[in-house]
């Protein structure tokens, strides 16, 4: 039965020609979305490692000041901040903020010659002592940055994520107390003094992978110094923000001004720009596949009107309606089946080549996702016209004739 459907659709392939095409498309198209969509998922799924609520992000210009002079102005703007009713703790950091557009990332490197390790692309991340505690920072082992690594003669410190330490060890060695070499400085030795949980800052939909906390003093006058982050009670909102705005314009004698934002706000334009291509994408899959059910729908109706003889001449030698029904819907399903061999081809060569460096697993998933999709969708399709040709009656298909 099997080999007669394959041979009657084979036969028919030039007629049939434009909707395996379509078909075809559409997989194509349910498999992209379907990538797109198991990544996300996949993304979303994992911890993020920090907990954002009640966390404010507040940008600082410091006008045209002398670099020597910002210094002890952000001191004393710290100073005022962390003494402002309503804040709970305010920690210095780079631009690499949560759910911000801007990122710092390499490889992460320990050991020489033939014993050196290399991680996959890492985030890079800078933070004071208070960071863990303005962000929430889960310590699985070792301490935080604390006074005792602002002395000259020590390497500087860093803490890195369980995935790092899974990298670099794989042995299931230790971290802590381990020379690393990572960025623009890979001649200069870091020492690993703390393995946190995992942190990413890219938000619930970005890639996890290794990352880096490095260790900004007090005193650092290398760092940049334009950016704070800032635990508030619940509850604070827009008064708050402006007071701590007038704070850091009075205590600078009027020359700095600040832009506050929240993370949660953050958190939600990022999530609408990185949703927009899924969203696209999604509308033109649904308007394809509308298509396309029109056409299998479209052309069973017509087959069925055009063969009711045959099918007449089957029931009265004996045929029962569940057999006419199930050929009707074999035929779809075989028709099917040739679009989607074709885009099964096209789909295995992103997880045999790696493309974009994702996991082969999001692939397959998003595979077998399309596969029983454009099945349910041609078994749909087939239902209400295979009734139709099941209650043919053969009297009545042959008078017609």
């Amino acid at each position: 039965m099997l080999r007669h459907l394959f041979t009657l659709m084979w036969n028919r392939k030039r007629a049939n020609g434009l909707l395996i095409l379509e078909v075809f498309m559409a997989f194509v198209v349910l498999f992209a979305v379907g990538s797109t969509g198991v990544y996300l998922w996949r993304n979303y799924q994992a911890p993020l490692g920090f907990a954002y609520e009640n966390v404010w992000q507040i940008n600082l210009n410091s006008g045209s000041q002398p670099r020597a002079e910002q210094v002890a102005t952000l001191q004393r703007v710290l100073a005022k901040l962390r003494t402002t009713p309503g804040v709970e703790v305010v920690s210095r950091t780079e631009d690499t903020t949560p759910f911000s557009y801007n990122g710092n990332s390499g490889n992460i490197t320990t050991g020489t010659g033939d014993t050196q390790r290399r991680t996959e692309e890492a985030d890079f991340y800078s933070g004071g002592p208070e960071l863990r505690e303005v962000m929430g920072v889960r310590l699985v082992a070792g301490r935080w940055f604390d006074r005792r690594d602002e002395t000259p003669t020590r390497r500087p410190p860093v803490v890195i994520t369980e995935a790092t330490q899974a990298e670099l060890f794989p042995d299931g060695q230790s971290a802590l107390g381990k020379v690393i070499h990572y960025g623009f400085h890979e001649n200069q030795e870091r020492v690993v003094v703390g393995i946190s949980g995992p942190y990413r800052a890219g938000g619930e939909l970005s890639e996890p992978r290794s990352a880096l906390f490095g260790y900004i003093s007090p005193q650092d006058t290398t760092t940049a110094l334009n950016t704070l982050l800032v635990r508030v009670q619940p509850g604070t909102g827009a008064a708050l923000a402006k007071r701590l705005s007038d704070d850091i314009r009075l205590t600078s004698g009027g020359r700095w001004s600040s832009d506050i934002t929240t993370l949660r706000e953050q958190r939600l334009s990022k999530l609408k720009v990185l949703l927009t291509l899924p969203a696209v994408l999604g509308v033109v899959c649904v308007f394809l596949l509308v298509n396309v059910a029109l056409g299998l729908f479209g052309v069973l109706w017509l087959n069925i009107n055009q063969r009711r003889a045959e099918l007449g001449v089957r029931r009265a030698m004996g045929a029962t309606g569940a057999a006419i029904s199930g050929q009707v819907l074999g035929e779809i399903l075989t028709l099917t089946t040739f679009g989607l061999v074709l885009g099964l081809l096209v789909a295995a060569q992103f997880p045999l080549l790696g493309v974009f460096n994702i996991k082969a697993g999001v692939y397959l998933t998003a595979m077998l996702l399309a596969t029983l999709g454009l099945y349910a969708l041609a078994a749909g399709c087939a239902f209400y016209p295979s009734r139709l040709a099941a209650g043919i009656q053969p009297a009545v298909a042959l008078r017609e004739e």
